[in-house]
């Protein structure tokens, strides 16, 4: 008997065990593939970016610098790594020079407020490492073949077993199991376009033009990484994951889509996509909950999947635990698919807009000029900096301070320690910034939940607040002024961490 049970050793799910061994629930992660290792997790094809927001979320666990080392980036004495570009909207590349990181609301400019590149296979080890030290088990070559939940318990049934736990939640990739089995209802749009992704032997690559292309027939991607390329046909979805392509259909579309005659000698590795956008109507079913790709599916436009799905279990992570543990107020659980179900149907929306852009017709074609000239201004940059890195997510959390819903800046209170580090053991951060630390006795009633710490935000962000409660996952819960009110502080703990202790 577990406490949870975890389908999918995917970086979603082994966050999300992360989260769930910090506070000492007892998980167990199920995984059908069993080798962790594959092709398409390590570099290239398992490059992937991470945005600043999910940094900021290794960071706090104390994992960026493992993170950096194994995705071989330099870390600096205080920097989770070099700035890895501005990103893209439908193929069209921003200009580093134009994003003005001050602009953005609550965000320390530097480093700390970048993204970095890395690849899957380094975030699932540094991942791996840590779920063993905190106790979860991972097993390898077990396929969930059944679902079952009584009102106490849910039973999944795999490698011949039976895995029994108090929840279990749904991490297995876009083609979900456990969404399927748990009868998990899945609306949205169908696509447009079918993607490729491939590694393959180029007779003449000098006739593919570097970085994203768009061109009269759709899209195409070379990458500095030799045989490296992608490219998008707009043929309806035609050929999904249930056909496999073979090098003269491949050499094909090459063609068609970057008006060349290029040829390709082999192809060692392809895989196909399409920009078929879905979400799940709810993200729990009983004692069944989906996160990651499980609850939502998009085109890997903007690259904003794996950050998406970090999120979800950063969010879930922490109020699953306080629930498992009983200290949970009503309601908690629920507020999990209330903030994330949003966040997920507007990153559907983005990636849906990119592929409408990028349509081979002249309409698309003056929307990208329009387009074009947008991004080329600060404020447009700048906006569309904002909404791949997380920096302008706002959480509906109720408050009138405007710090509240926002992933917390990482002040600076004192004696070196930053609130990073402060978030590091997964309690919520009662941050008293007032002068008379007026919050320090009614935050010892939380004391196993909350740790309390007092002194001057020193880099100016938090000139004139007097008080922040800072939930496990980050984001602000309450923002005090600098005379915080006692009371608004406990009905704000009591609705995010439960009835102090006795």
């Amino acid at each position: 008997m577990h406490d949870v049970v975890i389908v999918g050793a995917g970086p979603v799910g082994l966050f999300l065990a992360c989260e769930l061994g910090l506070a000492g629930c007892a998980v167990v992660v199920l995984e059908r593939e069993p080798e962790p290792r594959s092709p398409w997790k390590a570099r290239p094809l398992g490059m992937r970016g991470l945005s600043a927001a999910s940094v900021a979320a290794f960071r706090r666990r104390g994992l960026s610098r493992p993170l950096l080392e194994a995705s071989g980036v330099e870390a600096g004495p205080a920097a989770d790594g070099p700035r890895r570009g501005g990103g893209h909207f439908a193929g069209m590349m921003l200009d580093p020079a134009l994003i003005d990181l001050a602009a953005l609301p609550y965000q320390p400019a530097g480093p700390a407020a970048e993204g970095v590149m890395t690849d899957l296979e380094a975030v699932e080890r540094v991942l791996s490492e840590r779920a063993a030290e905190l106790g979860v088990e991972v097993r390898r070559g077990v396929p969930v073949e059944a679902v079952a939940q009584d009102g106490d318990t849910v039973v999944a049934r795999a490698g011949g077993q039976e895995h029994r736990a108090r929840w279990l939640v749904g991490c297995d990739g876009g083609r979900s199991t456990v969404r399927r089995l748990a009868g998990f209802g899945f609306a949205g749009t169908e696509p447009l376009f079918t993607g490729y992704v491939m590694l393959a032997a180029i007779a003449d690559p000098g006739k593919l033009r570097p970085g994203f292309t768009l061109t009269p027939a759709g899209m195409y991607l070379r990458t500095p990484a030799p045989g490296y390329v992608g490219m998008l046909e707009f043929d309806g979805g035609a050929y999904d994951r249930s056909r496999r392509p073979d090098r003269d259909h491949l050499q094909a579309v090459l063609r068609r889509v970057s008006g060349t005659d290029v040829t390709l000698d082999d192809v060692h590795h392809v895989s196909t996509f399409t920009d078929r956008a879905m979400q799940a109507t709810t993200y729990r079913q009983g004692r069944v909950l989906l996160a990651g790709d499980a609850a939502h599916v998009h085109s890997p436009l903007g690259a904003q999947g794996l950050n998406l799905g970090i999120g979800d279990a950063v969010n879930l992570g922490w109020k699953l635990a306080a629930t498992v543990r009983g200290h949970a107020p009503d309601g908690l659980l629920d507020t999990y698919a209330d903030e994330r179900r949003p966040v997920a149907a507007q990153v559907l929306d983005w990636t849906r807009a990119q592929a409408a852009v990028m349509r081979p017709d002249p309409h698309a074609q003056a929307i990208q000029a329009v387009l074009r000239d947008l991004l080329a201004t600060r404020d447009g940059a700048t906006y569309v900096f904002g909404r791949l890195s997380g920096a302008s997510l706002r959480l509906d959390l109720g408050g009138g301070h405007p710090l509240t819903g926002r992933d917390v800046p990482d002040l600076a209170p004192g004696d070196g320690v930053r609130l990073a580090d402060l978030l590091r053991d997964g309690r919520g951060v009662v941050l008293d910034l007032s002068p008379g630390r007026r919050l320090r006795d009614p935050a010892a009633r939380w004391s196993d939940r909350l740790r309390y710490a007092a002194g001057p935000a020193r880099d100016g962000l938090g000139a004139g607040l007097g008080a922040l409660l800072v939930r496990p996952d980050g984001v602000v819960a309450w923002a005090g002024e600098r005379e915080p009110d006692r009371a608004a502080f406990e009905r704000a703990a009591g609705r995010w961490f439960g009835r102090p202790a006795a």
